[in-house]
């Protein structure tokens, strides 16, 4: 007998739902506004009526015409929409209009500032002449190091006008960490801020600047951007200084280059967890269409609306908040803690104070608000009708909590996707129920399933997310990676033909997705993905360890505990003092996100026979997974350690449970 489908949390307003654009764009293809399992069903069985629909309801401006919309669809290697040319940077700016406010910069401390369409334009314009004299051209590299305000959006549009790659990095990440993304790219000019704001405090960054523009030999230029108010003191700069003042503030038409489809925009970066931050680049087409498609019909954003979700510049969730523009929305940047300790509930007023429809966070956010009692419901969130979240699995319990302190007609949209394809697999749309706990559906265009271990797809069952055929906006390759070989492997090695992304899902008999969590071992914190390889590398760079490991393991309750396991040298004892010393050097080594929950001294930290730590075995060790589901101990260079790691998770559940 079939299992009777539980009834939703949330269903949309029927008169929202059928004006929203994602119905009136269901009806242009003959299909019923209100059926979204069909009209999902039809964009993943007919890929190339799908995306030529879409790249003709948002009236996709191509210099010149594609000859078809699809060619190969074998995966890796599909080749979207060949002939067509165009630019991202044309899309983006074309919607604005002049005395209209396109970006509202804002920060911890509530104030802000607006930039109307016509500025914003007239200072990528500037920006690009800038770069053009600088020798930037069709294919260089131009880096960011800079925090989350309009600078950046300038300096990002104003590098793809030219059909120059754009990379940028937060500048909580140390030099040394952004160096060793950018130096990948060998990027021709560096733009970079001479510090940030964060709960509370000014960081001065400009050494920092200093030692990474040093640490990248290619640089022509390097242009500083006076934000935080903090005087550059003359230095011996490896390349030439150009003010951002300078830079900003020409008197320029602005020339949009006509690039293929799949010329790269951008490359952002893995987390690291084996190595080098790994380079994954997007194509300027595939994003414009999958962008327009996630933002404009699944969160329904158009003229006249207002988007603040909270970011950093290297979580892929700051890509989509400079891409709100394409639809002619207003965005919001932020500088600054989510919650900090001055006015934790500055978002909410913000959100309030700015009329936004669209409030992005993450789980983590949301519960924190719960626990500490913070009421969102002070201020007037009238004008909130989504509360966007990523990052990780939202709990059951954030549902109801939303709905009492946010508002009983706001849809709380979980989500699911990722940096590779820089954009959901699941989530929601204005004409679909929400489950709490559960993602409402697969994003339109996304052949997402759950895979047993022999690929077979699974329903109700827990399995591995794959997608089953193409999208646009899937890597178009990795960074130095020639013959493909790294992205092939990272992606379609378990099930060829088919992407393996490295979560746990259980598709269900109502068409929902439940995310259980990451099946690899990329550190999840915050909403921000972070690489355990960082945070190794510093750690063990220390005289008193001898080696570190680093997990992050998804709770029951919704909460992540992220644990660091570090092996004292000789005759040293794990203190506080020395929890003290290696939290400051992950602090200024890595970042501060990067500081862990706990730090704990073992014995051991366990490998295989040929020496690599088993960070995924450790974790659901401590998530409390049967020793002979997690790992053979035979192929453990120390089989003693297995009990031994799985008895540390069983202990913390009990003193967890014994508090609850």
């Amino acid at each position: 007998m079939n299992k009777p489908h539980p009834a939703p949390f949330f269903t949309p307003d029927p008169e929202a739902a059928a004006t929203s654009r994602i119905a009136d764009f269901a009806r242009r293809q003959g299909i019923d506004a209100g059926d979204y399992a069909a009209l999902h069903h039809w964009s993943v069985t007919d890929l190339e009526g799908f995306w030529r629909a879409v790249w003709e309801y948002f009236d996709i401006d191509a210099d010149t015409p594609y000859e078809q919309v699809l060619v190969e669809e074998t995966m890796p290697g599909a080749h979207w929409f060949p002939g067509a040319t165009l630019n991202y940077a044309h899309h983006a700016l074309r919607n604005l209009t002049d005395d209209e406010v396109a970006v509202i910069a804002l920060d911890e401390t509530g104030s802000g500032y607006e930039v109307t369409g016509k500025r914003l334009r007239s200072q990528v314009a500037s920006v690009a002449a800038t770069l053009r004299d600088l020798g930037v051209g069709r294919g260089d590299r131009v880096v960011g190091y800079l925090p989350n305000t309009p600078h950046a959006i300038v300096a990002f549009l104003a590098a793809a006008s030219l059909g120059a790659v754009w990379s940028v990095c937060g500048q909580d990440y140390a030099p040394q960490a952004a160096a060793d993304r950018f130096a990948q790219l060998e990027p021709t000019v560096l733009i970079a801020a001479d510090g940030y704001l964060f709960n509370g405090s000014t960081h001065d960054r400009r050494e920092a600047v200093l030692e990474l523009a040093c640490a990248l030999p290619t640089l022509k230029a390097t242009l500083l951007v006076d934000h935080v108010g903090l005087p550059w003191p003359s230095r011996n700069y490896p390349s030439l200084v150009v003010p951002w003042e300078d830079a900003s503030t020409r008197t320029e038409q602005l020339t949009c280059a006509a690039v293929p489809f799949d010329h790269p925009l951008w490359v952002v970066f893995s987390s690291g967890t084996t190595g080098l931050p790994k380079g994954i680049v997007h194509g300027h087409g595939g994003v414009l269409l999958e962008h327009l498609k996630t933002l404009g019909l699944h969160s329904d954003l158009g003229p006249g609306d207002r988007l603040l979700w909270y970011t950093t510049t290297h979580w892929m969730m700051w890509n989509l908040v400079a891409s709100t523009l394409l639809t002619g929305a207003t965005t919001c940047t932020y500088e600054g803690s989510p919650a900090p300790l001055a006015r934790p509930d500055v978002l909410w007023e913000l959100a309030a104070r700015h009329r936004v429809t669209v409030f992005g966070t993450s789980p983590q956010y949301l519960l924190g608000m719960a626990k500490f009692g913070i009421d969102p419901s002070v201020h007037d969130l009238s004008s909130v009708r989504v509360v966007g979240c990523t990052g990780s699995a939202l709990p059951a319990s954030a549902y109801p909590w939303v709905r009492d302190h946010v508002g009983e007609r706001v849809l709380l949209a979980s989500i699911s996707g990722g940096t590779d394809i820089v954009s959901g697999f699941a989530g929601s749309a204005p004409t679909t129920p929400a489950w709490a706990g559960e993602l409402s559906a697969p994003h339109l265009g996304v052949a997402l399933a759950a895979y047993d271990a022999e690929g077979v797809p699974v329903l109700d069952r827990v399995g591995e997310l794959v997608v089953t055929r193409p999208m646009p906006s899937m890597p178009l390759s990795f960074w130095n990676d020639p013959d493909g070989s790294r992205y092939h492997h990272a992606y379609f090695s378990t099930y060829p033909g088919v992407w393996r992304h490295g979560d746990w899902i259980t598709v269900t008999g109502h068409g929902s997705v439940i995310v259980h969590g990451r099946s690899d071992s990329t550190l999840n914190r915050n909403g921000v993905r972070l690489g355990s390889a960082d945070i190794h590398d510093v750690v063990e760079r220390l005289p008193e360890i001898t080696e570190a490991l680093v997990i992050g393991a998804e709770e029951p309750d919704g909460g992540y505990w992220m644990p660091l396991f570090v092996v004292p040298a000789a005759g040293v004892a794990v203190d506080d003092g020395l929890r003290d010393r290696i939290k400051e050097a992950i602090r200024t080594g890595a970042s501060p996100r990067h500081v862990p929950d706990e730090i704990l001294e073992v014995p051991a930290i366990p490998h295989t026979r040929t020496g690599k730590k088993l960070e995924v075995p450790v974790k659901r060790l401590l998530q409390g997974a049967p020793v002979e589901q997690v790992v053979n101990p035979a192929a453990v260079d120390a089989p003693g350690l297995i009990d031994y790691y799985a008895r540390l998770g069983a202990d913390r559940r009990g003193r967890r449970s014994a508090e609850a």
